[in-house]
């Protein structure tokens, strides 16, 4: 924890703004009586400017007490572009399944908690956090650990929402988001399982594979999503004292389902396929279960979902597809019952 800390995403500052949640509106009978609606809005500090993030939280209209929810972080918010066609940026393609196993779903957007862009170090809550004038600093947070911070502060409304069980929480994040929600779920241990959807670089694939997308890739075009030491580890990512199946272990032996396509060599799905068995020793150390399988790799579109490692390798592009929704619908199922 401390090297990626230090090291990778920088360390959450104690001068993090306070958010305080809001319900402000409700359907308790949504969609011809199926579905509970509650939308909700976070402020992020004090005053009228304070930047905002809705949350959406859908329940099963006929639940009797406290549901499992997946808190999905979605693309989207703030001033940033709409996001790209088929860019997870809504409701799951599963939200039917999800209301009839009797759990829920919850939605917030990434960029009402950090902007998304080169200058978003002086925007958004990482500026909140700093004193007017003062420069970011070499192990300041960068924009994954401010969606990480986001991600916390969601459940701790959550957690006090009467429709949901607190102990049952999932987190769900797609690509930059994937990686995270893996940082999040490393962080809180109130996270009961993750979903890193094609999380790549940084995230689930491990980075000494030299494959696709790189550190190098990573600190040119995407610095301000990690703290300033980051960029020393350009060139040299086999010194790097972390990689990506030790981010995986750090969420042991709580679940965790990965995924990854054929048509995004990009972000490297063997990689994360090869990390994911090799944080299969710290699962084992803590009681857990491993990914159940050795390289080579198993068949595409086949789902492992028996251990407490999860993995999909479908044939198609950088998504979070509906197969791999089913699949992590089926895996949650173990712990979720």
């Amino acid at each position: 924890m401390r090297l990626y800390e230090t090291e990778i995403f920088g360390r959450v500052p104690a001068s993090a703004p306070k958010v305080t949640w809001r319900v402000t509106g409700t359907e308790p009978a949504a969609r011809e009586g199926t579905v509970s609606i509650k939308r909700v809005t976070g402020t992020l500090g004090e005053g009228a400017a304070a930047p905002r993030i809705p949350l959406t939280l859908y329940t099963p209209a006929t639940a009797k007490g406290r549901v499992p929810v997946i808190l999905l972080m979605n693309f989207g918010g703030g001033a940033g572009p709409a996001p790209a066609a088929g860019v997870p940026s809504g409701e799951p393609p599963v939200a039917a399944d999800i209301l009839a196993r009797g759990w829920g779903y919850a939605t917030i957007a990434y960029q009402d908690i950090q902007p998304d862009r080169r200058s978003s170090l002086d925007e958004g809550v990482i500026a909140l956090a700093r004193a007017a004038g003062q420069p970011p600093g070499p192990g300041d947070w960068g924009a994954i650990g401010a969606w990480a911070w986001g991600i916390s502060r969601t459940i701790d409304y959550l957690e006090t929402d009467a429709l949901v069980n607190a102990q049952r929480i999932a987190v769900f994040g797609h690509s930059r988001l994937g990686k995270t929600a893996l940082w999040a779920a490393a962080n809180d241990m109130r996270i009961a399982a993750v979903f890193s959807s094609c999380a790549g670089e940084m995230g689930s694939a491990l980075s000494r594979r030299d494959w696709g997308e790189t550190v190098d890739d990573m600190t040119q075009n995407f610095p301000w999503w990690f703290s300033g030491t980051f960029q020393k580890w350009a060139g040299r990512w086999n010194e790097m004292p972390v990689d990506a199946h030790m981010l995986i272990a750090l969420s042991a032996p709580r679940p965790v389902f990965l995924t990854g396509g054929t048509k995004d060599q990009w972000a490297d799905p063997v990689g994360a396929y090869l990390a994911a068995v090799a944080a299969g020793p710290v699962y084992r150390l803590l009681g857990g279960k491993d990914l159940g399988v050795a390289p080579p790799q198993p068949p595409l579109d086949t789902p492992l979902t028996g251990g407490d490692i999860g993995w999909h390798y479908h044939t198609g592009a950088h998504a979070a597809t509906p197969e791999d929704w089913k699949a992590f619908l089926v895996f949650l199922g173990k712990y979720f019952p």
